[in-house]
Order: structure tokens, then sequence, then C-alpha cells
């Protein structure tokens, strides 16, 4: 572990008592300072290495450490150091902003006059001066995981695990919270550890990515480095829906080798090591059956492509 490191986790191991096994070796580590997502569909192990890490769980097995100190030995020095946002927002809905801020500060045994501080500083950080002394329960959704957000900085956490944060926002305050995630990295120097379902999420935020399969680490690296992981470029084929899509696959099976087609939102991904070819393949194919489709392209592959590949199902 280097001395640069945020969070470590060695070959982690968690086998619940009913035999489910979430996590089955895992390991990982953050560098401090950096915004680092985890992936995976459901059921991969992304919410028990989070309960690990914030404290919550004991590993069965293997190393986990949070800013050079080992978990679960040191949880109790560590957890002042650390904060988490949760899916469901935390702040009292029947207090105002102010009063939540208050009652945080003296949870974590924070002085009267930094609290003050504090409280001021965060308030201008995340342009909340307006909301301060209305109840919780009147505000938008964006607005109340902007003030959980600042709620979670008041005890200055050097990492700040952030699960899901965006789930259920429209595009517009999705936008927003990313550029608060970016500001509470780069004015506040905080590490931010997240999960999240949105692979543009993750590609416009992170400095590096791990995607989680079983409980298994499947690839890690930045957001270029996991796009080039594929190496060969994608064909598309669009269609109107999913079941064209299904049939076409079928039919397309018989030209081209099946193992390398897969269907992603009504169109048809082929892996291909000469795309030139393959485009006149199938696209003559199409005209010839009198196959409808939407459009055909050699595309780059993204960071959805990569998490199909690795997981077989799309985010």
């Amino acid at each position: 572990m280097k001395h640069d490191t945020a969070v470590y986790a060695n070959r982690l191991v968690k086998q619940y008592k009913n035999g489910v096994l979430a996590l089955d070796g895992l390991s990982l580590e953050v560098e401090k300072g950096t915004i680092f997502s985890l992936l995976g569909k459901n059921g991969a192990g992304k919410s028990t290495l989070i309960k690990i890490l914030t404290t919550f769980l004991s590993p069965t097995s293997g190393d986990a450490a949070l800013l050079g100190k080992s978990l679960p030995e040191h949880a109790k020095e560590i957890r002042p150091q650390i904060a988490c946002a949760a899916q469901h927002i935390s702040i009292d809905p029947y207090l105002s902003f102010t009063d939540n801020m208050i009652f945080q500060s003296r949870m974590y045994k924070i002085p009267k006059e930094d609290a003050k501080e504090r409280i001021h500083m965060l308030t201008a950080a995340f342009e909340l001066d307006s909301y301060l002394n209305y109840p919780v329960s009147t505000y938008s959704g964006g607005i109340k995981r902007r003030l959980d957000l600042a709620l979670s900085l008041i005890s200055n956490p050097q990492i700040l695990f952030l699960d899901e944060p965006t789930a259920g926002m429209d595009p517009a305050s999705r936008i927003a919270l990313w550029n608060m995630i970016q500001k509470i990295r780069a004015e506040f120097k905080t590490t931010v550890f997240l999960t999240t379902h949105y692979l543009e999420e993750a590609d416009q935020l992170s400095d590096r990515i791990c995607i989680i399969r079983d409980g298994k680490s499947v690839i890690q690296g930045t957001p270029f480095e996991l796009k080039t992981y594929l190496r060969q470029n994608l064909l598309k084929i669009r269609f109107s829906d999913n079941g064209q899509a299904c049939r076409c696959k079928t039919a397309l099976s018989k030209l081209l080798a099946p193992d390398r087609i897969q269907i992603q939102n009504n169109t048809l991904l082929l892996d291909s090591s000469d795309c030139k070819s393959d485009l006149e393949k199938a696209g003559r194919f199409l005209l010839d059956h009198k196959i409808p489709f939407l459009g055909i392209e050699i595309a780059q592959p993204t960071l959805e492509d990569v998490f199909l590949r690795l997981t077989g199902e799309a985010a």
C-alpha cells in the first residue's frame, strides 16, 4: 500500500450467514484526492464493499484500510475522517438546513466557532444562501441532494462515499450535482468514492473506474484505458425496436460469428477486426433481405460497450 493511498482493499471476501458470497477476492486501491467510481450490475457486491469500507460490516477475510489504518481494527479512529451520503437523503425534513448543520456539528463535537465558520464556507461553496431557514421538506430533490452533500462535509472528512448520488434526478439536476462533486475534490481536496449506474457519470467524473462482477474486479483503469480495452472498433446497426434487433441477430449470425454479436438498446453491436468488410457484408445482407433498419455505422467503443462486454448487462 502506497503512502498516498486513501482506500485499500486486498483480496476481500464477504460471505453472509445465509451462504451468499457477496465479495470474492476483490482488490482495489484509490489514491488520495481523486474521484473513484465503482460500477457493477445489481448484486455485484457494490453495497457490501461500501458497508465494509464505511465500517458497518467486517469482511470474512482479506485486508482493508482507509488512510493507512486497517479495518475493522481502527474503525473508531477512521469514522471521524470519513462521511457517506447514501441513496436516501439523511437530512431531517422538518428542520431548516441551518438547524441540520448545527445538529450534525454537535454530533461530531465540533467547537461552536469552528462549526459556524464551516457552515458559512459550505453554504457559499454550494450556493445555498437562499435555502438556509426553511424546512428541508419544501425543497426539490436536486436541492435536497445538494444540502445532503454539504451536510456530509461539515466534519471535513478526508474521504466521502457517495452511493448512487444522482439516482432519480432529472438531467439538469444531475449535471449540477456533477459540478458539486468536482468542486468537493478541487476545493476541499476530498477523496470521492462513488457507486453509480450511470456510465456517462463515471466517464465524466472519474479519475479511475473499477467494474465488478460477482464480487470480483474484472477491470480497473482510467476511463480512456477502459474504452481502449476492446481494442477493435464496433459495427452498430440500429433498429426501431428490440424484437426486430433480435430477429436480425438470428439471421446475421449465419453470416457473421454469433459470439461477436450483442444487443443493446435496439442496436446490434458487432466486435470486428475488419469493420469495413463486415459493414459491406451486413449492409448487403440487410438490403438483399429487405430488413428495415434505422442506421449502420462503424464506431469506437464506449464505456457502456465495455461494461456490457464484461458484465453481460446494459447499464
